[in-house]
């Protein structure tokens, strides 16, 4: 069968399915993405550059189909490729948020195509205005958000079926589309986060953190209002007073994933801090950059209590990750959140805009851990059972109509990991670089 998957950070949340379907002699796998697109193994990728642009003069409403449009364009240059390489895909695979799957049903008519359903704004009741501190917006604004799902709509009505990775996620999309959306976690590793003991975590100067130590940690792609920051900041001069030998270790960059961005020459990460800042021990705060993964996992192994906070938005891949870990999770009492965890069955909820209430329950779990720690067992046990990445693969196989292939035992636990034999290689496609490309690309979506 030859298979296509497109998303512009490829392989994003593909990396389990494509590189397990890439394992198999009886697929070819090919990959469109941007220039951001990593290689998986086995996977012939093609990736296209986005060209000079700049949409201030686009009206508002259309700002963001017209980048979508023209991500469009780009993808169907590099589908006018592969079918001049004789690929013609049985099945197509694609993230709908992009505009990359609008040419997808045009070009490949009789192909199969799945879109993963990652979110449908809205302007009300999910992320926006969830702060009372957001800015209000006339119907202009409302309209403007309707706007953004334009694309997803389209290819919503071109595909076959649809891919959402939790119920609360499926349930933004129109009711009129769930008939055609199913839900499939895309799973996380449970054969390799698994508790350590002895797990121990070393901070930049040398100092060592180690399993049993009083520790609370926060993780988020970005430090930002979106994933619950600017709340844990200011419930932690509360926790540290409470626990004087607690340690925070906070990972996540400087910059905006979702959301409003800061006042310009600022970050969230220093507007909160520095709004705490004359409260806190900060030789007991440690702020590290995005980590490597097996250091995020020897983090989490170590850890006392984890915090997640997100506002009703994506799920974090990191929270399905530290329930694995056995971490007790604290998690904002928010629907993406609630549909893992059960309060005090395995794991705690608190309000979202309540720091007081989330530094009481950090402390309490800090002050007594062995008081806890079921929580942290039942979390792994829901972790096993709900989102083990090989159930996950084995569920989207099944939805997508692939064979589920019996599991080798000498085989490599992760395509990542596989060695790849000489006669699986696939010869490379040359990089295209789109008509007008420049290196300064400007995605001004307004």
């Amino acid at each position: 069968m030859q298979i296509l998957f497109v998303h512009n950070n490829f392989p994003a949340q593909f990396r389990g399915l494509a590189g397990e379907l890439a394992k198999s002699p009886d697929h070819r796998v090919v990959a469109i993405g941007s220039e951001t697109a990593q290689d998986l193994p086995g996977v012939e990728l093609l990736r296209y550059r986005m060209p000079f642009f700049n949409v201030s003069q686009t009206h508002p409403f259309a700002r963001r189909l017209d980048v979508e449009g023209r991500r469009a364009t780009q993808v169907l240059f590099a589908l006018s490729e592969l079918q001049a390489k004789g690929f013609t895909p049985d099945l197509i695979v694609g993230h709908c948020g992009w505009g990359e799957t609008l040419p997808l049903r045009p070009f490949f008519p009789k192909a199969k195509i799945a879109i993963y359903c990652e979110f449908y704004y809205r302007p009300e009741g999910q992320d926006i205005h969830f702060d009372p501190d957001d800015p209000q917006f006339g119907v202009d604004g409302i309209v403007a958000i309707h706007c953004k799902n334009a694309a997803t709509l389209l290819s919503l009505v071109d595909a076959d079926l649809g891919l959402s990775p939790t119920s609360w996620q499926k349930q933004t999309y129109p009711s009129e589309f769930h008939p055609k959306i199913h839900v499939v976690h895309e799973g996380v590793d449970d054969a390799r986060l698994m508790p350590d003991a002895n797990a121990q975590f070393e901070l930049p100067g040398g100092r060592v953190l180690h399993r049993g130590d009083e520790i609370v940690t926060f993780v988020a792609r970005n430090l930002e209002p979106m994933r619950g920051y600017h709340v844990f900041m200011r419930a932690l001069p509360d926790i540290l007073a409470a626990r004087p030998n607690a340690q925070a270790v906070i990972i996540g960059g400087d910059d905006v994933s979702y959301g409003a961005a800061p006042e310009q020459g600022k970050s969230w990460k220093s507007i909160y801090l520095d709004e705490v800042a004359d409260r806190l021990d900060l030789s007991r705060v440690h702020f590290l950059p995005p980590q490597p993964y097996d250091r995020f996992v020897q983090l989490l192994q170590t850890t006392t209590v984890h915090v997640y906070f997100t506002v009703p938005f994506v799920l974090s891949w990191s929270m399905i990750e530290a329930m694995a870990l056995g971490c007790v999770v604290i998690g904002s009492d928010t629907p993406p959140v609630r549909e893992a965890i059960d309060d005090g069955v395995n794991g705690l909820l608190t309000p979202f805009h309540e720091p007081a209430g989330l530094a009481e329950r950090v402390s309490r779990v800090l002050a007594a851990p062995s008081d806890y720690a079921a929580l942290g067992a039942a979390a792994r046990e829901t972790a096993l059972a709900r989102y083990a990445k090989k159930d996950c693969l084995r569920q989207a196989m099944d939805i997508l109509g692939l064979p589920v292939p019996a599991p080798d035992p000498e085989a490599p636990t992760d395509a990542a990991d596989a060695p790849e034999s000489p006669e699986k290689r696939p010869a490379p496609f040359i990089v295209r670089r789109s008509r007008g490309a420049s290196s300064a690309n400007q995605e001004d979506v307004g």
